[in-house]
């Protein structure tokens, strides 16, 4: 079989073009630590290419090992929350060879960083947002429940599929995302987000507030959840403290 996989691998220079050649035509739209993020078109569809890369400071038997199942998670983490009704990004194809997964490019959504910046400039109020965190809460207590822990919640992660209907939440980039049932890692995953929320949107403590009564309301294990969110917090603050 090593063989078989030895001779499929060689074809992609000679008999078909690799999914790195494929590439090559297209524009790198974002590059992470892990991952870049190219803009295709695939099967006639737009879509969205996230190709992992080799990382040289590992041996290479362990980096194609962590890699694999970094890609492998990523798409678990994908279709179990679609499975229970968050809405993600379609997975159209993986090719585990060059760890790569092709996604539904979402043409026409926004962030939802950049729909509260720009409400926040347009209203200089809060109270319009709360419809949206409540929305969000709910989309992460459902996440939660299936214990699918996202590990990189920033409203840049979340999309508006339709900007003019705050209920067309969108959860990308489960990258970082694994699953446990423990609610301390669900509680890091909610303080993950608190920082970043408010790191990147200034005067909407209020909104984070109601994502997080959303969250307990619709959680079947908020209680626990919520208790390690407190004791993270105060880890955070000691932290703070001793610099």
């Amino acid at each position: 079989m090593a063989k078989a996989l030895q001779q499929e691998d060689e074809l992609d220079g000679f008999g078909k073009p690799s999914v790195q050649d494929f590439l090559q035509g297209f524009q790198i739209i974002k590059q992470g630590a892990e991952a870049k993020i190219y803009r295709v078109t695939f099967l006639g569809r737009p879509t969205i290419v996230k190709a992992r890369f080799s990382k040289s400071y590992r041996h290479p038997a362990l980096d194609k090992k962590l890699t694999h199942r970094r890609t492998a998670q990523e798409v678990r983490s994908i279709l179990r929350c679609r499975k229970a009704g968050i809405s993600t990004p379609v997975v159209y194809f993986v090719d585990y060879n060059s760890n790569s997964i092709y996604l539904e490019d979402l043409v026409g959504s926004v962030s939802v960083r950049d729909y509260i910046t720009s409400t926040w400039q347009e209203k200089k109020e809060t109270v319009s947002l709360y419809p949206l965190a409540e929305k969000i809460g709910q989309i992460l207590a459902k996440m939660h429940d299936q214990n699918v822990i996202h590990g990189d919640l920033t409203t840049s992660n979340i999309l508006l599929q339709k900007p003019e209907d705050e209920q067309s939440l969108v959860m990308i980039d489960f990258g970082l995302s694994f699953i446990s049932a423990l609610p301390e890692d669900k509680g890091v995953d909610l303080y993950v987000l608190e920082k970043a929320f408010l790191s990147t949107h200034p005067n909407t403590e209020s909104v984070f507030e109601v994502i997080l009564k959303s969250y307990s309301a619709s959680s079947k294990t908020s209680g626990p959840v919520i208790k390690k969110l407190d004791e993270v917090r105060q880890r955070g603050r000691k932290r703070s403290m001793v610099g």
